[in-house]
């Protein structure tokens, strides 16, 4: 006999229009229930054909040649893909390769510089308490680096920053705030393009964290008139473990910012090899080192689900699915608290819910193949993947927190 609940599960499933996609992931179709899409997406069933002809065809047959043939050019045509696809941006603002820390580097690094180089007064950077540590870490050892100051904004670790907030922060010694679209531990959704209006009509410039949101949220770049972004793409674009990150620096801003660490591929003409550094044109500049091909590669795949689907409807989905799991934890959950907002509009991909035993309640979910992750203070984060994730593996994994719960 069927419960309210399940009969529910199975209605939303059968009037998904992005169910289909749920087939093309591998391990989707098995009774494992994953909640962590929002750390690392399932791989694509496609990424493993493609990455084998890579082997076998690119790599293996054309060897060195690849470099001339193709190679080269991936980081800003993937960019521009990117852009394109989920980023809301032109053509040769985007490029992939490194790690986020290190794009977060050269980028927080070549603002605050120039921002002091324009106006010497400006020498504070100002970041939230409960940005992403490794965006804290960068901006904290960037600040020591060179002789700046950090403003903190302190926020509610169940919310995120607000134009109020981030108004009476910002003034006349402010070289860049630092923000994320989606806050990692709430889900809090941003208000992107006021936040970056408030920032610009105090001088300075502005910098997002789209980690948490790229292939989950519709971003508009172009339209915000962000400065510069930066994400990663192991998580709602399925490029696998390690895979690179990307960087976007508007093209009013490209000539004006010198990057920090200067490799040979930002060169003007990289097999030249010779005395000093002219960086490249465009958003060239900004790559460093070797680019990592391989783990290109795998998100390619992604990326084609994605602009088939469409952003907007995958943003749909999301919502659906945070949504019922919201439902579902006020039905099922009544000791836990959301610490996430209840608006589905304040919030992005992920829902996190709060108990003083969720440590060891995400323990022994593991163990029974119920994949959540865990952030303190005591939060259960569900993190709901629209084009893999189906409304019964929510519902799945909703009772799955009762019972280890009970």
């Amino acid at each position: 006999m069927t419960t309210p609940t399940q009969t529910g599960a199975a209605r939303l499933d059968a009037a998904d229009p992005l169910a289909r996609f749920r087939e093309r992931f591998v391990g989707a179709g098995t009774d494992l229930v994953y909640f962590d899409g929002n750390s690392l997406g399932r791989p694509v069933a496609a990424a493993a054909e493609r990455l084998g002809e890579f082997v076998r065809q690119e790599w293996g047959g054309r060897l060195i040649r690849g470099w001339d043939e193709s190679w080269m050019d991936l980081p800003t045509r993937l960019g521009d893909d990117l852009g394109r696809v989920v980023l809301g941006a032109a053509a040769g603002q985007t490029a992939v390769g490194d790690s986020t820390t290190v794009w977060i580097y050269k980028l927080v690094r070549a603002a605050v510089d120039h921002a002091v180089r324009v106006d010497p007064r400006r020498t504070e950077i100002v970041i939230d308490t409960d940005n992403f540590p490794t965006d804290r870490y960068v901006a904290e050892g960037i600040a020591a680096e060179r002789g700046l100051t950090l403003r903190w904004i302190e926020v509610d670790t169940s919310a995120g920053v607000t134009a109020e907030q981030l108004t009476q922060a910002v003034g006349e010694r402010t070289a860049l705030v630092v923000l994320n679209h989606v806050a990692y531990r709430s889900a809090w959704l941003a208000d992107a393009s006021e936040l970056t209006r408030i920032a610009h009509d105090a001088g300075a410039l502005v910098l997002w964290d789209l980690c948490h949101s790229a292939g989950a949220v519709p971003v508009a770049l172009d339209e915000w008139d962000v400065d510069l972004a930066v994400g990663c793409t192991y998580k709602y674009l399925n490029g696998g473990p390690g895979s690179p990150a990307f960087g976007y620096v508007n093209a009013r801003l490209q000539g004006e910012l010198t990057q920090p660490i200067q490799g040979w591929m930002g060169h003007a003409d990289p097999f030249r090899m010779g005395p000093g550094y002219t960086p490249a044109r465009g958003i060239r500049r900004f790559i460093s080192g070797t680019p990592p091909i391989l783990g290109m590669v795998a998100m390619q795949s992604m990326l084609e689900l994605v602009e088939e689907a469409g952003i907007d409807a995958i943003r749909d989905k999301s919502v659906a699915l945070t949504s019922y799991a919201v439902e579902l934890a006020d039905e099922l959950l009544p000791e836990v608290t959301l610490a996430s907002p209840r608006d589905p509009a304040l919030r992005g991909g992920h829902v996190t819910l709060h108990h003083d035993r969720m440590r060891e309640v995400t323990a022994t979910l593991w163990e029974r193949d119920v994949i959540p992750d865990y952030r303190d203070p005591g939060g259960l984060r569900i993190g709901l993947s629209p084009l893999s994730t189906s409304f019964d593996e929510v519902e799945r994994g909703i009772a799955a927190v009762a019972e280890a719960l009970r």
